[in-house]
């Protein structure tokens, strides 16, 4: 069941924060990683459904750099979620890519390894592709780009007067995929939580109160439904985008 979605105005790209995966567990007296790996259960439906809805590319922030931070017993049950979670079913059943964004060099040998080999068996999957931004914070990416740009110039690569807005998008580690159309927050939360801030400028925003680990296909199509009823207008007039589309 797909409701009131318009199969025509599929967003080719879904952004989402997966939120409250530890609260959800904390409320029902587990351990908050009994949260999250409910959480990557969750993250396969809602992957098979875009798929199946025709969305392009599916961006789920899983762990940021700040995350780091947390209790490391936490942060190695995350560590040893992805080792697990990443099965070829639900690529290879989804004709579904896998990529990843984010500072691979901090994470374990074996989970880097891991990645790399499931990046490398879908590779030519193309139905659509799943990102997961794994130890990523776009301040960390920003600056990154900012770096390597400053070499460009500094080497008589580029000069500085050429830096544009697509010069620094093309220097994002996102660079491979078109901005998000509709971010999604669940959990509660209204924040963007460093994630996606240079590519989000003019993305649908959608902030529900469902803990990750509840969110169903039917939350999922409440959101893109929500984003249907958006006039995207990329500081245009209403007047204007209508004229636009009618010619």
């Amino acid at each position: 069941m797909t409701g009131n979605i318009d199969k025509g105005r599929i967003p080719a790209h879904v952004a989402i924060i997966m939120d409250g995966n530890g609260r959800w567990a904390m409320e029902r007296g587990k351990e908050r990683s009994f949260g999250h790996q409910a959480g990557v259960d969750v993250a396969k439906k809602i992957t098979a459904e875009c798929t199946r809805l025709g969305v392009k590319f599916l961006t789920l922030y899983t762990f940021s750099t700040e995350n780091w931070n947390r209790p490391a017993d936490e942060v190695a049950a995350l560590m040893g979620l992805v080792l697990t979670s990443l099965e070829d079913e639900v690529f290879m059943k989804n004709n579904v890519r896998f990529r990843v964004i984010g500072d691979m060099e901090r994470l374990p040998k074996q989970v880097q390894e891991k990645l790399q080999a499931t990046m490398d068996r879908t590779a030519a999957n193309d139905r659509m592709t799943m990102v997961v931004a794994l130890s990523y914070s776009s301040r960390w990416e920003i600056v990154n780009a900012t770096r390597r740009i400053a070499e460009e110039v500094a080497n008589g690569k580029m000069a500085a007067a050429d830096i544009s807005e697509d010069t620094i998008s093309s220097h994002l580690t996102t660079n491979f995929m078109p901005d998000p159309d509709l971010l999604i927050r669940t959990g509660g939360e209204i924040r963007i939580s460093n994630y996606l801030l240079w590519q989000i400028a003019y993305s649908e925003l959608y902030f529900c109160d469902t803990y990750w680990p509840d969110f169903t296909e039917a939350d999922l199509h409440k959101a893109i439904e929500c984003y249907q009823r958006k006039q995207r207008r990329f500081g245009l007039t209403e007047a204007q985008v209508e004229n636009n589309e009618n010619n």
